[in-house]
C-alpha cells in the first residue's frame, strides 16, 4: 500500500517513530501521489534566527512551517497536475518544517507529557500547515486542532496518553 505522506529527516526520529507519524496521515488528504515533508530539528538559537529572518519575529518558537504549495487545504492532490513539483523519487514535496528541540523539551515538561509526545504534536502541527491549515481565526483554529487530534488518535497519541 502506498503511503500518503513520507517524513524526510536525517536525524531526530527513530525509524519506528517516523513510520508511526507517517501512518497518522493516511487518508488525511486525497492524493494519487506520495506526499513528502522535510523535517529538521534545530536548537533555540537556530529557530530564533529562522523566525527573525522569515517572519520578522525575534524570539524562539516551537515549530516553523514552510509550505511549498498554496491553496491546497481540503483539495485532492493529483500527480498529473504537479509533475514539475515532484522530487527525484516521484514524491510531491508539500513543505519543510523546523522543530525546536529546546522548546519542545520545555513544553513537554510544562504540559506534563513526554518529549516524544510533544515532538509528535509539533510535527503534526507543521504538516497541517503544509497542507494549508492555519489558526488565524477561532474557526480555522478549531478546524486545524480537530484534524491534528484525528491524525494523532490514529496512532494512539492523545492529550492524556504518552507516545
Amino acid at each position: 500500500m502506498r503511503k500518503t505522506l513520507v517524513i524526510c529527516c536525517e536525524e531526530g526520529l527513530s525509524k519506528g517513530d517516523k513510520s508511526r507519524l507517517e501512518k497518522a496521515f493516511d487518508k488525511v488528504v486525497k492524493t494519487d501521489v506520495t506526499l513528502a515533508v522535510e523535517v529538521a530539528f534545530v536548537d533555540g538559537e537556530e529557530i530564533r534566527a529562522l523566525n527573525l529572518s522569515t517572519r520578522g519575529i525575534d524570539k524562539e518558537t516551537d515549530v516553523l512551517s514552510y509550505p511549498t504549495m498554496e491553496d491546497i487545504k481540503g483539495k485532492a492532490l493529483k500527480k498529473k497536475e504537479h509533475l514539475l513539483d515532484l522530487d527525484e523519487k516521484g514524491r510531491l514535496l508539500i513543505g519543510s518544517i523546523a522543530v525546536c528541540t529546546d522548546v519542545a523539551k520545555r513544553q513537554a515538561e510544562e504540559y506534563g507529557h513526554s518529549y516524544e509526545r510533544e515532538l509528535f504534536y509539533l510535527i503534526t502541527h507543521g504538516v497541517m500547515h503544509c497542507l494549508g491549515y492555519d489558526h488565524m481565526t477561532d474557526e480555522e483554529k478549531a478546524e486545524m486542532r480537530k484534524k491534528e487530534e484525528e491524525s494523532l488518535q490514529k496512532i494512539g497519541v492523545t492529550r492524556e496518553e504518552e507516545v
